[in-house]
């Protein structure tokens, strides 16, 4: 299935989105104690403005003398609605005497110096101020004990706070867009297309990975995409080489399949005639045909276990809850174990055991393992005593579950502890393949476990290790 690339899902716009958000983000919090720091110095300025006022008016002895008129232009001139000046303990009101005195008001002390107070006082006004009255409050000087309120309209100021938070947004908008677009070009650049130019190479290259001009040509960058770049190449080129490997193997292993075939009919044939010679009276052919059907009994046993390993399909195992205990007693009875006349067999599973496997390749593998244990006791003859198989299982908790398969016989040679699990190596037999463990191994991984070889100087011991979900009772 092809990756069709969008926009809107790629690393690209994701990053940028983040990016703009966290700025967004970034301009809402310097944005409120900006606009707070506005409101107030808006309000600081109307209070000056009213000061002096108050300073004209404080000129006058008495400000009952002062004509109606004089006094409401003077409030027409700060665009008060009204004054109030307190100090020493009197207050006195001065208001226009054509507008009316307003039923309540918004304070908005001056005094306040905490920033929260002024931050909901700005976001109070830009949402509910465009009808209110402003009640602003300040002291004149901070000598003097002489506080005076004025009374606004809270809309100029609102929309003054919203000229401002335009003029804001735009800036920000600028901000954002300039950043956004340098951030894209740059990552475009530095990650996109470099990364856009390696999933080509990877779609490329599965499709056809025997073909050497597709592996990637790595660019000289020292960054992280020149590290991926440059060990996508000597994977893809490994890769390349494996594949040729294993594509000879398989032409090898279909030619000798072919051979094997041929050469089992022709050794069939032979092993026929050697056994006519075997009945001749010539005590020389009486001598030399247990030797020559000994040879062709194992050359073709030979030629029969690679064919069987040729065709071998590595089909997934079918889990069924098996009674443990049984089922050793069944490979152990294949094996030719259970009543062999020398060797003594120990099957200490408890019969409470049952676990969820595929019992035929299970027993299997338990086949294999006992066959190695008999046939080493068997060529060991004397030289052990008391020739005994056992086989022991183990709750090891979080480490799993254990079918231990030992025996007291002389263990393994280094030779074969060094190829061990290799296919054609690991027998310790003349005439062995080495198939049984690298089968088993494939068989107990596909379980989900491993199979694994303890080294002791008390024979050989393998160990089946499954996980714990294997377990059902």
């Amino acid at each position: 299935m092809e990756n069709n690339y969008k926009f809107t899902s790629g690393i690209s716009f994701r990053l940028i989105a983040t990016i703009i958000l966290v700025i967004m983000l970034v301009e809402i919090f310097i944005y409120l104690p900006s606009i707070a720091n506005f409101r107030q110095s808006w309000l600081k300025d109307r209070l000056a403005v009213g000061t002096v006022a108050i300073r004209v008016i404080d000129i006058v002895p008495n400000i009952r003398d002062l004509p109606q008129d004089f006094t409401d232009r003077l409030l027409d001139s700060t665009k008060a609605i009204a004054l109030v000046y307190k100090t020493k303990g009197q207050s006195q009101l001065i208001k226009h005497s054509k507008i009316a005195m307003p039923d309540s008001a918004v304070t908005a002390d001056l005094r306040q110096k905490g920033l929260f107070y002024w931050i909901g006082g700005a976001l109070d006004s830009l949402f509910f101020g465009s009808d209110r009255t402003l009640r602003i409050v300040g002291d004149i000087t901070k000598n003097e004990d002489i506080i005076i309120e004025i009374l606004y309209a809270e809309k100029p100021l609102r929309d003054a706070m919203l000229i401002y938070s335009r003029n804001i947004l735009i800036l920000s908008l600028i901000i954002i867009s300039l950043t956004a677009a340098v951030i894209y070009l740059f990552i475009n650049r530095a990650l996109i297309r470099p990364i856009k130019g390696i999933i080509d190479n990877l779609q490329s290259f599965r499709k056809a990975p025997e073909n050497a001009t597709l592996i990637l040509n790595p660019s000289d960058k020292k960054d992280e995409i020149g590290i991926v770049e440059r060990e996508l190449s000597k994977l893809e080129g490994d890769l390349f080489v494996q594949l040729g490997k294993r594509r000879h193997l398989a032409e090898l292993g279909l030619a000798v399949a072919k051979i094997n075939h041929d050469l089992r009919n022709m050794l069939t044939s032979v092993q026929l005639l050697s056994d006519q010679i075997a009945n001749l009276d010539d005590p020389e052919a009486q001598r030399l045909a247990p030797k020559l059907v000994h040879s062709l009994d194992k050359a073709i046993n030979f030629a029969q276990s690679v064919l069987e390993h040729g065709r071998q399909n590595s089909n997934p195992p079918k889990p069924v809850g098996v009674d443990l205990q049984a089922l050793v007693f069944e490979a152990a009875i294949d094996a030719k174990i259970r009543s062999h006349p020398n060797i003594k067999f120990n099957n200490n599973v408890p019969s409470s055991i049952t676990l969820n496997l595929d019992p035929d390749q299970i027993a299997r593998v338990m086949i294999n393992l006992f066959n190695n244990s008999r046939e080493a006791l068997e060529s060991a003859g004397t030289r052990t005593k008391k020739p005994s198989i056992n086989v022991d299982f183990a709750d090891r908790k979080d480490e799993g579950l254990a079918i231990i398969i030992s025996d007291n016989g002389p263990g393994l040679p280094l030779k074969a502890k060094q190829n061990l699990f290799i296919a054609f190596e690991s027998s310790t037999k003349s005439g062995g393949t080495g198939l049984g463990l690298t089968i088993s191994r494939e068989i107990v991984e596909a379980h989900g476990g491993t199979l694994n070889y303890i080294d002791s100087n008390k024979g050989a011991i393998f160990e089946i290790c499954l996980p714990n979900s294997t377990f059902l009772g």
